[in-house]
């Protein structure tokens, strides 16, 4: 049911608002843009259904995470050029248009993050729109969490292909190299890999060749170290939404104690209320049965004293 409501209002926003659709482009036409909807105002617009805006930020963070999904298609491909290049020029020019995207791919993942946050704390009154808005937020923050592990993956692979390369490349330099010289070129620990590159090229009769290889040794451990931040960065939006979730949990466990509470005080009160309201009918019981003792006792009283007044007077007129 949920589904099909915001099935049928993303269809509508797509009618309203064709040809104006949200600039996405990665590389050279800007970074993705969010459109102008606040999740903090329940009905802002003025719209009858106060949800409106909240299936508008729904739609638009999909968007995002389908954009940053394709983002880490492209960023894929442009680590395959760029390995895979044999052209300087050509490979400096992926290399640039790498970063560029890294970096946008960086600024959307906080903003999906932030907006996600965001939209859990959209205000709602309905028991059926709190509903909606777990089930829509939880399914958001899955599709993020998984994209974010897709790009965490392409990463990982990659970095261990550049390693793989800077492998080769000494090797190239150093074909006798021990596998501890080629793990201290590869992970390059406190510049020790610099330093054993720059001994097997000072003994190496294949100076031009090994120059090349020393160069492009350098670039690929630039390569890795923007990788390890990236990943860096990734493993700490992963801690941030862990946060996210146990803080949402806990928020829920505090509403479903409250409520739990309530229901609890409610059912006490009605018990109260229904002791009351027997000891309220016990009382009237016991008032209308005085009463009726009263009424009892008087008409007693009226019978006897006029059957004793009435005696009397009998008497009274035989003796005269």
């Amino acid at each position: 049911m949920q589904r099909d409501r915001l099935a049928a209002h993303r269809a509508r926003q797509q009618q309203q608002q064709a040809g104006q659709a949200h600039e996405m482009t990665p590389v050279g036409g800007g970074a993705y843009t969010p459109p102008p909807t606040s999740p903090q105002n329940g009905a802002g617009n003025g719209s009858a259904d106060p949800m409106t805006n909240f299936y508008n930020e729904v739609t638009s963070i999909q968007d995002g995470i389908t954009q940053f999904s394709s983002n880490v298609s492209r960023i894929a491909d442009l680590h395959s050029r760029t390995l895979n290049s044999t052209d300087e020029g050509a490979s400096r020019q992926n290399e640039a248009l790498l970063d560029e995207l890294v970096g946008q791919t960086r600024q959307l993942s906080n903003e999906l993050k932030d907006r996600i946050q965001a939209l859990s704390n959209y205000p709602v009154t309905r028991a059926q729109d709190q509903a909606i808005r777990k089930n829509q937020t939880g399914l958001l923050r899955t599709k993020f969490v998984e994209v974010l592990q897709n790009y965490q993956q392409v990463e990982r692979d990659y970095r261990a292909k550049y390693r793989q390369r800077v492998e080769r490349q000494f090797r190239i330099v150093k074909p006798d190299a021990t596998p501890e010289e080629v793990a201290a070129v590869v992970n390059d620990t406190d510049g020790a890999g610099a330093q054993i590159f720059t001994q097997a090229l000072s003994s190496s009769t294949r100076y031009g060749e090994s120059r090349m290889a020393y160069r492009e040794v350098q670039d690929r451990h630039n390569d890795i170290q923007k990788i390890e931040r990236t990943l860096e960065e990734l493993a700490q939006l992963f801690n941030d939404m862990s946060v996210l979730v146990a803080q949402q949990d806990e928020a829920i466990d505090q509403i479903q104690t409250m409520a739990g509470n309530v229901e609890a005080d409610t059912r006490a009160g009605l018990q109260q209320t229904e002791k009351a309201v027997e000891h309220a009918r016990s009382a009237r019981r016991k008032r209308w049965i005085c009463f009726g003792l009263f009424l009892a006792i008087i008409a007693i009283l009226a019978l006897v004293l006029g059957l004793y007044f009435g005696l009397r007077n009998g008497t009274g007129n035989s003796s005269k």
